[in-house]
């Protein structure tokens, strides 16, 4: 007797995407002081016929959504998740700027932790080589 195996939600949503015959899909992570080199990225991945998302908002550019600590950390903190969100939905990661801080390293573990691919756009930037 066979008993059929669950699948994961990764194995589940690889499926969809398939069914869907969706194209690949990558996720841009970085800096948000990087947001022009992003913009470039996000022109040259859809170009090439993929599926881009990256950061919203750009954390950076002075705007009321940072006026108050308070409410700044708790953006931030929602920001986060919903990027690990996007990196959980992408195909593969790519990663712009010629720096990596703290927020962006770990986006990076966190997708390699995930068996995603992740691509620099400055492979001198990566941690890891």
């Amino acid at each position: 007797m066979s008993y059929t195996q669950l699948l994961t939600p990764e194995e589940k949503l690889a499926a969809a995407k398939k069914l869907l015959s969706l194209p690949h899909i990558v996720v841009i992570c970085g800096s948000t002081r990087f947001m022009a080199e992003m913009n470039e990225a996000d022109l040259r991945e859809t170009k090439a016929g993929k599926i881009v998302v990256k950061p919203g908002i750009d954390e950076k550019s002075p705007r009321g959504l940072w006026s108050d600590p308070v409410d700044a950390e708790a953006l931030k903190g929602r920001l986060d998740d919903l990027h690990r969100a996007k990196i959980r939905l992408a195909d593969e990661v790519l990663v712009v700027g010629d720096y990596i801080g703290d927020s962006t390293r770990a986006e990076i573990v966190y997708a390699r932790s995930l068996g995603k691919p992740v691509r620099f756009a400055h492979p001198e930037a990566d941690p890891d080589a």
